[in-house]
């Protein structure tokens, strides 16, 4: 067994937070340009330093254990910490930026987002922005696939998630909360009221986010995903359910932000319930963020309140 007291190196580290990346040994060796074997016996020797296992290796590749979950979250620190450190006293290069971001259907994480990359000041970075289902936002940042996720609870599913998200070791962050609206067509002949109702809604096409194996009422991404409807459309991208919103008159539910930049043929009209859209950030409990994950909450926060939202927290 190695000896402890040696301790971690940097190149552990780094070699660690890759293999997690990959899930595989061997592909994260042909990036970093070592040999499977010798990537291999590192992380063996980093697990018996640390004196716990921190991969789950199988014929598929390897998987994080709980232990190596935290144990990256803290790597990924302790490297962004040491590459500013080199780059202010030793003359080095600016670190490369990384972070992912899991999220619902959200133009505004989009905005962020944007404004993140665009105001990183880096020349190489590796960003990843993954809009897609409710069980997979909390798996990816379960699993540190994503370092955020960005979803909505309210009264109907707030037990579900918040059990989901203690038992993956999860915690919810308030951002804001948002009236209902309805996106729709600026074509759409009620793009002209004031405010809509449900029966208002009665003969269009319900448009929601499609949720997979996962198909409950409690991940639904929009509100009152209980109510029934006489025509639904179920679709896996925001670029699809506009065009549906555009050509066949159909609406959504979401949280009423909404960018003309990036969706212009879009309106966001009140919808009249009695019901509120809590948005929030999801991340691991005990666990620091990076600082470029603070200065995506930055810009997050900043698009929100652009709209003229409270922000909450």
């Amino acid at each position: 067994m190695a000896d402890r007291a040696q301790g971690i190196t940097l190149q552990q580290l780094h070699y660690f937070i890759e293999v997690a990346a990959e899930g595989s040994i061997s592909a994260a060796a042909d990036l970093l340009y070592v040999s499977q074997p010798t990537l291999s016996a590192a992380m063996k020797d980093l697990e018996s330093r640390a004196g716990r296992a921190l991969l789950l290796r199988s014929s598929r590749g390897v998987t994080l254990t709980a232990d190596g979950t935290e144990f990256l979250g803290y790597a990924r620190q302790v490297v962004e910490q040491m590459s500013l450190l080199e780059q202010r006293y030793l003359g080095g290069q600016p670190a490369r930026r990384l972070l992912g971001v899991s999220a619902q259907h959200y133009s505004f994480v989009v905005d962020a987002f944007v404004r993140m990359v665009a105001g990183s000041g880096v020349a190489e970075y590796e960003f990843s922005l993954r809009e897609t289902r409710t069980w997979d936002i909390i798996e990816d940042v379960r699993t540190l696939r994503s370092e955020l996720g960005i979803l909505y609870r309210n009264d109907f599913n707030r037990r579900v998630i918040d059990k989901l998200l203690r038992d993956s070791g999860l915690v919810f962050h308030p951002l804001f909360l948002a009236e209902p609206h309805i996106f729709i067509s600026r074509k759409n002949a009620l793009a002209a009221r004031d405010r809509v109702t449900l029966a208002d809604l009665a003969d269009s096409p319900r448009l929601t986010f499609d949720q997979g194996v996962n198909n409950s009422f409690y991940f639904a991404e929009e509100i009152l995903s209980t109510l029934s409807s006489r025509r639904e459309i179920r679709v896996s991208d925001r670029a699809t359910i506009f065009n549906l919103m555009i050509g066949l008159d159909g609406y959504t539910i979401s949280t009423g932000i909404i960018s003309d930049d990036l969706d212009p043929e879009i309106v966001a009209i009140p919808l009249d319930v009695d019901e509120r859209i809590e948005i929030g950030w999801i991340g691991h409990s005990g666990i620091p963020l990076t600082e470029q994950a603070q200065r995506y909450l930055v810009e997050l926060r900043a698009v929100v309140a652009g709209f003229g939202v409270a922000l909450l927290g």
